[in-house]
């Protein structure tokens, strides 16, 4: 029975091996002397490098019918001052750089944190400052002062090469238990329209990821970097099968610019865009049905000097394809100012490649935050004339940071809004009267795409 035990052993090994690198499911003897495979070896080359994160915050305590304009009003309630109590939460982290103290987490584990405590694998705690917030994407970059100190940092794979199928590991500290190590599939890729991000690429996998997991280590079986464990879906409350990880080729873009200037300069390509559908296609004369057709080109933009037009369907840039538009979306609003990009495009049925600069944006962008603390996290700008086909006037909504007042709210990049505590909105000038300096809350009118709603930011 033992030597059945061992032939089976040996034959998984083998059978596994051809899907898996060598070094990744060692064989190793139990205490019987039967081979059996395991992860053992690789990850405690990688778990070191995976870090608990404690933060502590100061929150305000909300009474709605209180910070209520109107109910204020009505019952002629004076202000009162604001109640706050401190809060604590915990998450993961990952040492991608252990000479200069880098780690990488997502931004809503550390977002509002007064105090950052980064706690490695054997007990060892540091104070962690935070170098760069990207709430667009969910990362964000802590350092820790550990002059001398022996730091393990991790390996950070090419995350374009992933398969369905492949062998994933989710390392990170859930529900506050401490590191814990879960293993499974990618269960799909390129996942987006999800509402969770701003910019959405995603990894899926079944591998268990819980409160906790976010801002861990997504490996591969070589123990290398793929992504930043950021999500579930959870419609029970707890983990059923359907988590969603950063790739890497988002997340060190963002990084390198996080590390290098404490913020990413996004750039425009200066166009409007849709998803090609089947209907205009046929109208283009196009055999393919996947791509992003070009609404409109920006006068003085990126797209205009490149030669781009309205008609032209971008099928590839820099030799990867475009299936929707938050392809093309990402791509840009994730390359620095400045790159050089290479469209593939089909005008007049006939295939061309247009090289595009990438651009900072030429028109000025104000932040909310100086307009009303209600607006703080979003970054609003005048809408130009004839910029889009259902609004001629108003403020355009150039970000919004998730988990601000406004995004709270409802509002959402792309918006404009027409009117402020019931005056008309034509620009940031008259955004500004709308709103008093000691606000109470304010009532927008949003358009977007043609529809037209209210929305209480308080």
């Amino acid at each position: 029975m033992g030597q059945q035990r061992t032939l089976i052993s040996i034959l998984f090994i083998a059978l596994m091996g051809v899907a898996m690198p060598s070094h990744a499911l060692l064989p190793e003897a139990d205490a019987q002397g039967h081979i059996v495979p395991s992860l053992a070896p690789m990850l405690e080359q990688v778990s070191p490098a995976v870090v608990n994160i404690a933060t502590t915050a100061r929150v305000r305590q909300r009474n709605p019918l209180l910070e209520d304009p109107f109910f204020k009003r009505f019952f002629n309630l004076p202000n009162q001052p604001q109640q706050e109590r401190r809060t604590t939460s915990a998450g993961s982290g990952v040492i991608v750089d252990a000479r200069e103290g880098y780690v990488l987490t997502n931004a809503h584990v550390i977002d509002g944190a007064e105090e950052v405590e980064i706690t490695l694998k054997d007990g060892r705690s540091f104070t962690a400052e935070v170098i760069g917030v990207d709430r667009e994407v969910d990362l964000a970059v802590v350092q820790v002062e550990a002059d001398g100190e022996d730091l393990s940092e991790i390996t950070i794979a090419d995350s374009t090469g992933l398969r369905v199928g492949d062998f994933v590991i989710a390392i990170g500290n859930p529900f506050g238990l401490g590191q814990t190590v879960t293993s499974g599939i990618v269960s799909a890729l390129g996942r987006t329209g999800l509402g969770i991000e701003g910019y959405e690429n995603f990894i899926q996998t079944d591998a268990s990821i819980n409160p906790g997991n976010s801002g861990g280590a997504l490996v591969n079986l070589r123990g290398e970097l793929i992504g930043i464990n950021t999500a579930i879906i959870a419609p029970a409350g707890g983990n059923v099968g359907i988590g969603f990880a950063i790739p890497t080729e988002m997340a060190v873009n963002v990084m390198q610019q996080l590390i290098e200037h404490g913020e990413v300069r996004r750039g425009v390509l200066g166009v409007t865009i849709q998803d090609l559908s089947p209907e205009l296609a046929e109208a283009f004369g196009i055999e393919r049905q996947r791509g992003v057709v070009i609404t409109q080109v920006m006068d003085d933009s990126a797209a205009s000097d490149a030669g781009l037009e309205a008609g032209d369907v971008v099928v590839e840039v820099d030799g990867v394809p475009v299936k929707r538009s938050s392809d093309l979306r990402n791509k840009v609003g994730l390359s620095p100012v400045g790159e050089r990009v290479t469209l593939k495009v089909i005008r007049d049925g006939n295939a061309r490649k247009v090289e595009a600069v990438i651009r900072e944006t030429s028109e000025l962008t104000a932040s909310g935050a100086d307009v009303s603390q209600y607006l703080e996290g979003a970054s609003l700008r005048n809408l130009r004339e004839g910029e889009l086909p259902h609004a001629s006037a108003g403020v355009l909504v150039e970000s919004v940071e998730q988990g601000s007042p406004a995004w709270r709210a409802g509002v959402r990049t792309g918006d404009v809004i027409i009117n402020a505590n019931r005056q008309e909105i034509s620009d940031m000038e008259s955004l500004a009267e709308a709103i008093p300096e000691k606000d109470d809350g304010i009532l927008l009118r949003i358009n977007r795409n043609g529809g037209i709603f209210f929305v209480v930011i308080r």
